[in-house]
C-alpha cells in the first residue's frame, strides 16, 4: 500500500447495483493500485447523478465494470442507463479534449468506444474465464504495460465488444476470440476489455452475483465457476498499479 504519500485521489466511477460486488471492485482498485481509502474517491453512478467535477481536483479517472451495454437498443436501456451514459458523454468530451489520464475496464472499453466512434455490439463477446491476451508490437513499446510479459492470461465476461476501433485509437493487445482487448487513445486513455482488477477469488465472487444476469445458463453454474478457476491469474493486476505510480499527482 501507499504510506505517507500526499497526492491527488483517483476518481472510481462505478455502476454496479449489488453491493457486494460494487464493494469487491472497490477492494480491488485499493489492493492492486497501491492505494488508501482516501486516495480514492468512489461514485456509484447507478445510485446518483454525477456531480460537477473538476478534473484538476484528481490524478485520473478509473472506470470500473457494470451491467449496462451500450450496444443494447435505446428503447431497451433504463433511465438510469440513459442516464448515466450521457454522464459519461459529457466527461469523456473534457477527458479526450484534456488528454486526462483515464483508465476503463470492461465497461470503460464501451464508453471510451463509443465516445471515440467504435463500432460496439455483440460480435465478440467471451464467457467467463480466463483467456490468454498478447499484445500487439504498439503495446509492448506502450509505457503503461512496460515489463508485462507479450502474453500472459487474463479474466473477461462480457456480452459486447468493439469490433471496429476508430482510426485514431491504438491497439495495445488482443486474444483469439476477441480482436480489441485494450487501446489507447491520445497519450493517456486506456480501455481493457478484460478486467486488470480481477482475481480469481474475485471472479467467483461476482459469478455468485451475476449468476442470473444472463452472462451463462443456470445449469452451467459448476462448469463456470471451474473454469473461472482453472488458471492463476497474476500480470493484468500490474496495469493497475503502473496506472497509479505513472499518474499520481501531488
Amino acid at each position: 500500500m501507499v504510506h505517507c504519500r500526499e497526492m491527488r485521489p483517483f476518481l472510481l466511477l462505478a455502476t454496479r447495483a449489488q453491493d457486494v460486488a460494487a464493494d469487491g471492485e472497490h477492494a480491488a482498485v485499493l489492493r492492486y493500485g497501491g492505494l488508501e481509502t482516501s486516495q480514492v474517491r468512489r461514485i456509484r453512478l447507478e445510485r446518483e447523478p454525477m456531480p460537477p467535477l473538476d478534473l484538476d481536483d484528481y490524478s485520473g479517472v478509473i472506470v470500473g465494470g457494470g451491467p449496462f451495454n451500450a450496444s443494447d437498443p435505446v428503447t431497451s436501456k433504463s433511465n438510469t442507463q440513459r442516464r448515466v451514459e450521457r454522464e459519461f458523454a459529457t466527461l469523456l468530451d473534457e477527458v479526450v479534449d484534456r488528454d486526462f489520464p483515464f483508465l476503463g475496464a470492461c465497461y470503460g472499453v464501451g464508453t471510451l468506444g463509443v465516445h471515440e466512434g467504435a463500432i460496439v455490439d455483440r460480435t465478440y463477446g467471451e464467457a467467463i474465464g480466463p483467456v490468454t491476451v498478447e499484445l500487439t508490437p504498439d503495446g509492448v513499446a506502450d509505457p503503461l504495460l512496460a515489463g508485462m510479459p507479450p502474453r500472459f492470461d487474463a479474466l473477461v465476461g462480457h456480452k459486447e465488444a468493439v469490433r471496429a476501433l476508430p482510426p485514431h485509437a491504438v491497439l495495445l493487445a488482443t486474444s483469439a476470440a476477441c480482436p480489441v482487448q485494450m487501446f489507447r487513445v491520445r497519450t493517456n486513455l486506456y480501455a481493457t476489455q478484460f478486467h486488470p482488477e480481477l482475481d480469481v477469488t474475485g471472479m467467483l465472487e461476482r459469478i455468485d452475483v451475476y449468476r442470473d444476469h444472463g452472462y451463462f445458463e443456470p445449469d452451467e453454474y459448476d462448469a463456470v465457476t471451474a473454469r473461472a478457476s482453472s488458471r492463476e491469474i497474476l500480470h493484468p493486476r500490474r496495469i493497475l498499479r503502473a496506472f497509479v505510480e505513472r499518474y499520481e499527482r501531488p
